[in-house]
């Protein structure tokens, strides 16, 4: 992050948050060291980052470039895929078959969305020089909760058209069969995400800068392994662990089903990630395409954890009263903010790691930033049903 508080101090409250965002957009840029990889992301970067394209009300028009496989023979070419659509004909689950009916309150303290300990809002207050009654802290939550839905539905939004994509453009005809099944998963998520927040929270935030640049840079790539690549693994890995959070935390019982029958379809879709990259990593690319796809997954992995830093919540409360940096403070020290951190990599490293794009010469920089620690787990394919579930039923380390 670039030291720009000598450049804003003098500067008014709102002007100073604009540059900052500014200064903060340059930083993801300047930290990129790969030419190619730049140019994959900068597009991107600009059309989210600096001119806020998925803030702006008017639909988003993203050109896509990209080749339909088409192969008439029909053959029967990935049993490992073949047996990932078998299961996921066997998982479809209708929306309309939730407990639609559960009254959601979202400021009752006995049936919290988020527990006090996930982000304690008095912090921020008293450096304003106040203190937020139990009721105000209970509306900050509502709000952060309200917050992380609406991003999961927009990554839906985005996966749903990516994996239209991918099952045009992959090259398994098994493969091509089991696509079909997630993109009626991810249009089942749409719409279970946002009937939640439509009917039961009253609200919807709009998409996250750093999710608008992934999801503009995938749709936007013609090669169909990076749409894998991006969508399979870094999207779909790290929303499995964002979502596994939020089940074990919440005591809203709609929501936790909501969840648990989400993260059963997530899980597949991850699973389809790596068997799909596995070989053509390690077998069919050149070492230096190798190297461009493990340079851009570390880059997009730090958008990733920078995505969880809710300037859109900053804005509603606390603009003008304290500074983006402060908040920036805040939203990485909290401890709920912390744990997603930790089992969204928990899932995504391991699967790089299964792929090929953690090797020796990357694995540096994850350790510089803290997450050669999630090395050893688990990949998608090693984890089974039970397991996962298993997994969603343990007590958290907090």
């Amino acid at each position: 992050m670039l030291d720009t508080a000598r450049l804003t101090n003098l500067l008014p409250p709102k002007m100073r948050s604009q540059v900052d965002s500014y200064f903060e957009a340059l930083s993801v840029f300047a930290e990129i060291r790969d030419p190619k990889v730049l140019a994959a992301l900068g597009p991107s970067g600009v059309r989210g980052l600096l001119l806020h394209r998925g803030k702006q009300s008017a639909p988003t028009k993203i050109p896509a470039h990209h080749d339909a496989y088409f192969d008439w023979t029909y053959p029967a070419d990935h049993p490992e895929m073949a047996e990932l659509y078998r299961r996921a004909k066997q998982g479809q689950w209708d929306a309309d078959s939730l407990p639609w009916h559960i009254d959601v309150d979202p400021l009752d303290p006995e049936v919290p969305l988020l527990p006090s300990w996930f982000i304690d809002a008095d912090t921020l207050a008293a450096q304003i020089g106040t203190k937020f009654s139990p009721r105000e802290q209970q509306e900050f939550r509502y709000s952060v909760c309200s917050w992380m839905l609406s991003q999961f539905l927009h990554g839906e939004q985005g996966a749903l058209f990516a994996a239209a994509q991918v099952t045009e453009a992959v090259q398994f005809f098994d493969g091509k069969l089991y696509g079909a099944t997630q993109v009626m998963d991810e249009g089942r998520h749409i719409e279970a995400f946002h009937r939640y927040l439509d009917q039961k929270l009253g609200r919807l935030y709009q998409v996250n800068d750093n999710l608008f640049v992934i999801i503009d840079s995938l749709m936007s790539d013609g090669r169909w392994d990076m749409k894998f690549l991006g969508m399979q693994i870094m999207v779909e890995g790290l929303a499995l662990g964002a979502f596994s959070v939020l089940y074990r935390v919440t005591r809203e019982p709609l929501l936790r089903k909501l969840l648990q029958m989400v993260i059963q379809d997530e899980a597949r879709h991850v699973h389809y990630g790596v068997l799909a990259l596995r070989e053509h990593i390690n077998r069919e690319l050149s070492e230096r395409e190798r190297q461009e796809r493990e340079d851009w997954a570390f880059e997009v992995a730090l958008l990733m954890r920078n995505r969880f830093m809710a300037y859109e919540v900053y804005e509603e409360w606390f603009e003008g009263l304290i500074s983006r940096e402060q908040w920036r403070k805040f939203i990485t020290e909290a401890r709920g903010m912390q744990l997603f951190r930790q089992v969204m990599f928990e899932r995504l490293v391991p699967n790089l790691r299964e792929i090929g794009l953690l090797t020796a010469r990357i694995r540096p920089h994850y350790e510089k930033v803290g997450l050669m620690q999630f090395y050893d787990g688990a990949s998608a394919d090693q984890l089974t049903a039970e397991q996962m579930l298993r997994d969603l039923d343990a007590p958290l380390g907090v």
